[in-house]
């Protein structure tokens, strides 16, 4: 049998979205309202008319109630500002900026979710239509974007915590001279043989500690530059009109998106890989 494609994360959140829906929409005070005054209607007032309209049922209030509720249940689904309101809490919570302990880091994620929330607030004020086509597929987009973007500020955040690794780059450097001191005055060839194998291997250390510090220093120039190109989307995307949309304006404007993603991808992989192979190499 063919293997099932992983959902995306703008998919994921779609269908989150619609659940969250349905649920704010069952749960809201006007729901309660709507099901209590049902059940007083249709058990102290079966026959409010008191025999003046004949065909009167006192089950009649439970179909009204149930078209209320519809209703309700309809607006709360169409409704833009719940949908943003909705949105925003999925996304705060899947990329909670309190699970990231450096500051500037967690500023850099929170400015990013201000970002796709008023993308959100655009999509969701676009009749539909190509337009409204577009934006839906390009905040979705974003919203995988915000996804890498969010891991990368995590791993960046773990690396600064991480008092092994700084406390190895730092101490390296005197262990080693100090090994070649030794060395130099050994007079054992096995003493000397096992010297020389222990200062290879902590310069081999040393130069992986210095490209996953080199790493990490072009990650966080990535985060940067990430966060000035997602506020340059938004406003690309305040600007897109429908005549745009069959131009290649709006085409280019997801293709940067995906420029974006692939980038932060490959240097998340990347990342893992010096990361795990340091911390391999000390352990």
């Amino acid at each position: 049998m063919p293997t099932k494609e992983p959902r995306s994360l703008s998919d994921q959140l779609r269908e989150r979205a619609v659940r969250a829906q349905l649920s704010y929409a069952v749960f809201r005070w006007e729901s309660a309202v709507t099901l209590a005054a049902t059940l007083i209607l249709a058990v102290l007032f079966r026959d409010p008319f008191r025999g003046g309209l004949p065909f009167w049922r006192w089950w009649f209030w439970i179909v009204l109630g149930i078209i209320a509720e519809a209703l309700i249940v309809m607006t709360s689904v169409y409704d833009p500002d719940v949908r943003e309101r909705v949105v925003s809490e999925m996304l705060h919570r899947k990329f909670n900026p309190n699970e990231i302990a450096a500051v500037d880091y967690r500023q850099k994620i929170i400015k990013a979710l201000e970002y796709r929330e008023q993308m959100e607030i655009l999509l969701q004020h676009t009749r539909d239509g190509a337009l409204r086509t577009h934006l839906e597929a390009t905040v979705g987009d974003v919203s995988d974007w915000l996804s890498n973007m969010f891991i990368l500020a995590r791993r960046l955040d773990h690396y600064r915590g991480s008092e092994v690794l700084h406390r190895d780059s730092n101490a390296i450097p005197d262990e080693i001279e100090e090994l070649e001191r030794r060395l130099s005055q050994e007079t054992d060839a096995q003493v000397t043989a096992q010297l020389e194998q222990t200062i290879d291997n902590k310069r081999a250390l040393l130069v992986q500690l210095e490209h996953l510090d080199n790493t990490m220093e072009r990650a966080e120039l990535q985060l940067d530059d990430t966060l000035s190109a997602m506020g340059t989307i938004y406003a690309q995307m305040q600007l897109i009109g429908a005549k745009d949309i069959d131009s290649g304006r709006a085409q280019r404007l997801r293709e940067d998106i995906a420029d974006q993603v692939g980038s932060l991808y490959d240097l998340v992989q990347a990342m893992d890989e010096v990361y795990h192979s340091s911390a391999t190499s000390i352990g």
